[in-house]
């Protein structure tokens, strides 16, 4: 059993925390999330088919913030290596082998993660998710307005 198994999936305090600042909010937020995290999972998987570490620190990177926002300790922690282990490889010009492990996990833990958060979004606000496969990008419907709360934010930054 690897040890990520023993991290729990979302830590319940912090995700009540997200949901007390974002109410109706978090199923957007968590929409935004879900792309975002499609996005660098595949990047991940790219950038490890080419051997490319420097590739993947800024798709880790993103799925480490991104998931710790809403207390996805298990997920942020994977990413959290991957980004380590790829800055330690740029840095001793070595190929990046050692994460392949993590990142063949992110996918499957991506959506369990999405599974949580989405019995914790309001249901009525929630979009419908079926896959984690990418989709092409939306040219005719507008991005909501960037949300801010207080000192701490949410979702994708903005300026």
């Amino acid at each position: 059993m690897s040890y990520y198994y023993s991290i729990p999936l979302v830590n319940e305090a912090e995700l009540a925390q997200a949901r007390a600042l974002l109410g109706t909010g978090l199923a957007r937020i968590i929409g935004y999330f879900r792309e975002d995290g499609v996005k660098s999972i595949s990047q991940l998987e790219e950038a490890l088919n080419d051997r490319n570490a420097a590739a993947m620190v800024i798709p880790a990177h993103t799925l480490k913030g991104e998931s710790r926002q809403f207390g996805a300790r298990r997920l942020g922690d994977i990413a959290e290596v991957i980004e380590t282990t790829a800055r330690r490889c740029v840095e001793q010009h070595v190929e990046p082998d050692e994460v392949a492990g993590e990142i063949a996990m992110l996918r499957g833990c991506f959506v369990e993660t999405l599974q949580l958060l989405g019995d914790a979004a309001p249901p009525a606000s929630m979009p419908q998710y079926q896959a984690v496969a990418p989709r092409a990008p939306a040219t005719t419907a507008p991005r909501p307005a960037a949300f801010t709360a207080g000192p701490r934010t949410f979702g994708r930054r903005t300026g």
